[in-house]
């Protein structure tokens, strides 16, 4: 049974400057009785955006969600939430934070003692009833969030990343608490909804996995994990899903970082950055040194290694493996399929260069694959001195796009453009000029 619905739900947020900044676009979703839901993306793909328009505490700018059939207008009150930052009032000991929302609707003194008290049980802090946040360390104080939440009695729990706070440790075992008190079926919990960007949590915790993709945020795959629990994280079938997860999200969801590029004026020496490809990228947020450092891994598999295996041996995330994935792809380095990931010949060329040859080869690269690069380039070796004032880049991209991001996307361009040796940047004087070694 269909118990929270989305339909074609579009959300768009006005910056400062009167811009209008997309975050999720004709985005669908049921959340059905029953069932665990992962919502699983990268940075930018509006997750906690859509679990809070879900949750009714953000309205959509156009579609709808509907809670049993009745359109939200306000708060969903079959929803409670737990957040990462575990959201506690400090002043307030692990009884009074629990009792927060009984007190809210009016619930009277013993009442609500008497279910917060139940509540702290069932989440193993019986005895720090009177202790208060700051004697608890991180993984206690998720377990008062996720007692606050559970001591309402929802239809429905949702989970903004609530274990990407905590150590790996604690983080386990905090998982597998929650699994144990959804599978005891105590209270009248039907559904839990969590936003996670780590894929094994998702393929552990979840009955169905929703994959977003990034800006602006949209639905790109639903997929059903059909695996008995409790799961092992070993078992060929587990690590089969990870890799199906992986697929996807370096798969399709490589065109969530396409964009179209700019058709800025010309002005001065700038003319030549108008000429760029029509499907040109956003820069992803990497170092040079960063994707040495995971080619140089890479490259010590001949035949490739598993998104899965590179991820876990690198103990990193999501969030923090793609946008080094997507500047090797980006570069033409590296070969990404089906979540398994290759070194390319023209990665082998920078990987095998000595430290000065390797600024050449990156230059170069960086010049025949990165519009961005080459257009400042382009320009300064047009402009009368040179040297061209960094803002006046930062203008041309912003009038495309919200102010933190052309500035984002400048920096990049310019510690690659350093790095290649191409040109220099003085922050102090917001001056862009030749570098010695391109003149």
């Amino acid at each position: 049974m269909n118990m929270i619905q989305a339909s074609h739900v579009n959300k768009t947020f006005m910056s400062d400057k009167g811009e209008e900044l997309t975050v999720l676009k004709d985005m669908s979703l049921s959340l059905h009785e029953g069932e665990i839901v992962a919502i699983l993306g990268r940075s930018g793909a509006g997750k906690s955006t859509f679990l809070r328009t879900l949750a009714g505490l953000v309205p959509p700018t156009s579609g709808s969600v509907s809670y049993r059939g009745k359109e939200l207008h306000g708060p969903n009150p079959g929803v409670a939430m737990v957040f990462q930052t575990f959201a506690l009032m400090p002043w307030l000991t692990v009884e009074s934070n629990v009792e927060l929302g009984l007190q809210a609707r009016g619930i009277n003194r013993k009442d609500r003692r008497s279910a917060a008290l139940q509540a702290i049980d069932s989440i193993g802090l019986d005895g720090f009833e009177s202790a208060y946040p700051k004697e608890l360390s991180g993984g206690m104080r998720q377990r008062v969030g996720i007692a606050r939440a559970l001591v309402l009695e929802p239809d429905a729990l949702f989970m903004d990343e609530p274990f990407s706070a905590l150590d790996v440790l604690t983080a386990e075992n905090l998982r597998q608490e929650v699994l144990n008190l959804w599978s005891n079926g105590e209270g009248k919990l039907r559904s839990i909804l969590i936003v996670t960007h780590n894929i094994e949590e998702a393929v552990q915790m979840a009955d169905r996995v929703v994959v977003l993709g990034s800006h602006p945020g949209h639905v790109i795959a639903n997929v059903d994990v059909e695996l008995p629990r409790p799961r092992d994280k070993h078992a060929p079938e587990f690590e089969d899903m990870v890799d199906t997860l992986y697929a996807i999200l370096t798969g399709k969801g490589s065109e969530t970082g396409a964009r179209t590029a700019h058709s800025w004026n010309p002005i001065s020496g700038i003319r030549q950055m108008t000429a760029e490809s029509p499907n040109s990228r956003m820069l992803p947020d990497a170092t040079p040194g960063g994707l040495a450092g995971l080619l140089e891994i890479v490259d010590g598999y001949p035949d490739g290694i598993d998104l899965a295996d590179l991820a876990s041996a690198l103990s990193f995330e999501v969030d923090d493996l793609f946008p080094l994935l997507d500047a090797g792809t980006l570069l033409g380095m590296l070969d990404v399929k089906e979540g398994h990931v290759t070194v390319t010949e023209v990665g082998h060329r920078w990987n095998d260069a000595d430290i000065l040859n390797s600024k050449v080869v990156f230059a170069d690269i960086a010049m025949s694959h990165v519009p961005l690069v080459r257009a400042i380039d382009r320009s300064l070796r047009q402009s009368k001195n040179g040297s061209l004032h960094g803002d006046m880049i930062v203008d041309l991209l912003r009038s495309k796009e919200p102010e933190d991001v052309a500035r984002k996307q400048f920096h990049i361009a310019v510690e690659w453009g350093r790095y290649g040796e191409l040109f220099d940047y003085d922050a102090d004087d917001d001056m862009l000029t030749l570098d010695e070694a391109a003149l």
